[in-house]
């Protein structure tokens, strides 16, 4: 096979979204999205895995997760924090976790993504009170991971304010609390287009 031929490996890290909670069919995920929209933008064959977790804050990413990756892919996502929010854990805790995840992923891979938290903050499982107040902790921790991110060189992609364009109905699968199949896929394509830059040079590179 020619390296040309050759198919770019994509592997994501981190909680519910990772392994398409909310779907029927983990096809319907976001990995899986991601990777279709990775091989329109490339034009290359994409293999893909993810190692995610239901519940899965950045620390359990930092320290179980991540360690399961043995290979070394092309390109490697992180994806956590929601649940980090949910856990009120403290944004010096956020910050650390975050910083040591960044690091390993680096170890393994040369070009890393991280994903901010997704839009727990507009999930109609929640009351109104809560929802303002994970709005703004997610504010918060937007603003700190792309800070980390920008200090480590790697590629930060703000879902937290990603319009979609749907509606809450359109938005959310049946539990109310995770996407839904078109929403993910929506997500998807929003990361691949915000990553772009560091896409060709994959292409170009590997």
């Amino acid at each position: 096979m020619s390296p040309a031929a050759r198919p770019l490996t994509l592997v994501t890290v981190g909680d519910s979204l990772t392994v398409g909670c909310g779907v029927e069919r983990q096809s319907d995920g976001l990995t899986p999205a991601m990777a279709h929209a990775l091989a329109a933008r490339t034009g290359r064959p994409i293999q893909w895995s993810t190692h995610g977790k239901l519940g899965a804050t950045m620390r359990r990413v930092r320290f179980r997760l991540l360690p399961e990756v043995t290979e070394t892919p092309d390109l490697l996502v992180l994806c956590a924090g929601s649940n980090d929010l949910m856990a009120r854990r403290s944004m010096k805790e956020w910050r650390a976790d975050l910083t040591a995840a960044i690091d390993e992923a680096k170890a393994l891979c040369l070009r890393v993504v991280v994903i901010s938290s997704g839009q727990v903050y507009r999930s109609p499982a929640l009351g109104r009170t809560l929802r303002k107040a994970i709005l703004d902790m997610t504010d918060a921790q937007t603003a700190v991971s792309r800070g980390i991110c920008a200090a480590k060189h790697v590629r930060f992609v703000d879902m937290t304010h990603y319009d979609t364009g749907l509606t809450d109905a359109e938005f959310w699968a049946s539990d109310d609390f995770h996407p839904s199949k078109r929403c993910y896929r929506l997500l998807a394509d929003g990361v691949i287009a915000q990553a772009t830059p560091d896409l060709l040079d994959l292409v170009r590179q590997a």
